[in-house]
C-alpha cells in the first residue's frame, strides 16, 4: 500500500514537471518570435541587410519562413488611400513609470531594450503585452514616400501568441530625455547584453498625439511571420542630432527592409 502510494506521487511529480516545460517551451517560441530571432546551424546563411543575405533574398535562404508571403511589412503609408474608420477607438495604453527595463541587448541587427512584464494595451477589446522596443535606421515604413531617419517598434504579444507592434517615427529636433536614459546604457558591441533592472516610463517616449493608421502585416525580419497588427504612429517625435548620430553608429547602417507590395490590403486610420 505505501509503495503504490510512493509509486502515485512519483508519477504525478512526473506529469508536473512535464507540464511545466511544455509550458516554458511554448513561451520561450513566442519570446524568439518577438525578439525577431531564428537559430541557425554554423554552416548556414545568415539573413543580414545587403548583399546576397540581404532583404531581397530572405525568401530564397530563410525557408519555412514567410518572407515571400503577400501579406508583407513594412508598407508605404498613403495618406489619402487610407480608410478613416470611425469604428477605430483611440490606443487604451497602460504604461506605467514603475515597470523596469530588464536588459539591453546589441543583437547584431538593432539595439534592444527587453521590459519586465508590466505594461500593456488593448486593442480591439484584446489585451497586448509589451515584451521589448528596438531602432530600425533609417525608418522602415514610409508615410507618404517620406522615411524618418530613425523607427522604433514597440513589440507586444497577447495570450494566444498573437503579436502587435507600434511603429513610432523619429526626426531630429530637441533633445529627448528619455533617450538620454536609454542612451546611458550604450554603446554595446554585437552580442553584449546589460542588465539595467531599472523603471523606464514607455509613456515619456511617445508623442502627443496618438492618432495612428493600422493594418494586418509582418515582422519586418526573418522568419517575417504574418498576422501582424501594425500601428503607426502618425505623429513623429523628436530627438537631438547627438542622440540619432549615437543610434546610427550603434546599429548596421540601414537596417530597414524595403517596402512590400500591399496587395489589395486596407490601411484603416484614426482622425
Amino acid at each position: 500500500m505505501k509503495l503504490k502510494r510512493i509509486l502515485g506521487l512519483l508519477v504525478f511529480a512526473l506529469l508536473t514537471i512535464a507540464c511545466k516545460n511544455n509550458k516554458e517551451t511554448k513561451d520561450t517560441k513566442i519570446v524568439d518570435t518577438v525578439q525577431h530571432d531564428t537559430k541557425h546551424k554554423d554552416n548556414d546563411l545568415h539573413w543580414s541587410y545587403s548583399g546576397e543575405t540581404g532583404p531581397e533574398h530572405w525568401a530564397e535562404f530563410e525557408k519555412g519562413s514567410s518572407c515571400g508571403g503577400t501579406s508583407q511589412s513594412p508598407i508605404n503609408i498613403i495618406k489619402i488611400d487610407a480608410t478613416l474608420d470611425p469604428n477605430l477607438k483611440p490606443l487604451e495604453l497602460n504604461y506605467t513609470a514603475n515597470t523596469k527595463i530588464h536588459d539591453v541587448t546589441n543583437n547584431g541587427h538593432s539595439i534592444q531594450f527587453n521590459f519586465e512584464e508590466g505594461d500593456y494595451l488593448f486593442f480591439n477589446t484584446e489585451k497586448y503585452v509589451l515584451k521589448q522596443f528596438h531602432f530600425h535606421e533609417a525608418a522602415e515604413h514610409t508615410i507618404n514616400g517620406v522615411r524618418y531617419p530613425i523607427e522604433i517598434h514597440l513589440v507586444h504579444v497577447n495570450q494566444k501568441g498573437e503579436i502587435l507592434v507600434i511603429g513610432i517615427m523619429a526626426e531630429e529636433g530637441i533633445n529627448s530625455e528619455p533617450f538620454t536614459f536609454l542612451e546611458s546604457y550604450l554603446p554595446l558591441i554585437v552580442n553584449e547584453k546589460k542588465i539595467v533592472d531599472a523603471p523606464f516610463n514607455m509613456a515619456s517616449i511617445l508623442p502627443d498625439n496618438k492618432a495612428f493608421y493600422t493594418y494586418s502585416g509582418s515582422l519586418t525580419t526573418p522568419p517575417c511571420s504574418e498576422n501582424v497588427t501594425w500601428i503607426v504612429l502618425k505623429e513623429p517625435i523628436t530627438i537631438s542630432e547627438v542622440q540619432l548620430k549615437e543610434l546610427q553608429k550603434l546599429m548596421p547602417k540601414n537596417n530597414y527592409r524595403n517596402e512590400q507590395p500591399l496587395n489589395g490590403r486596407v490601411v484603416k486610420m484614426t482622425n
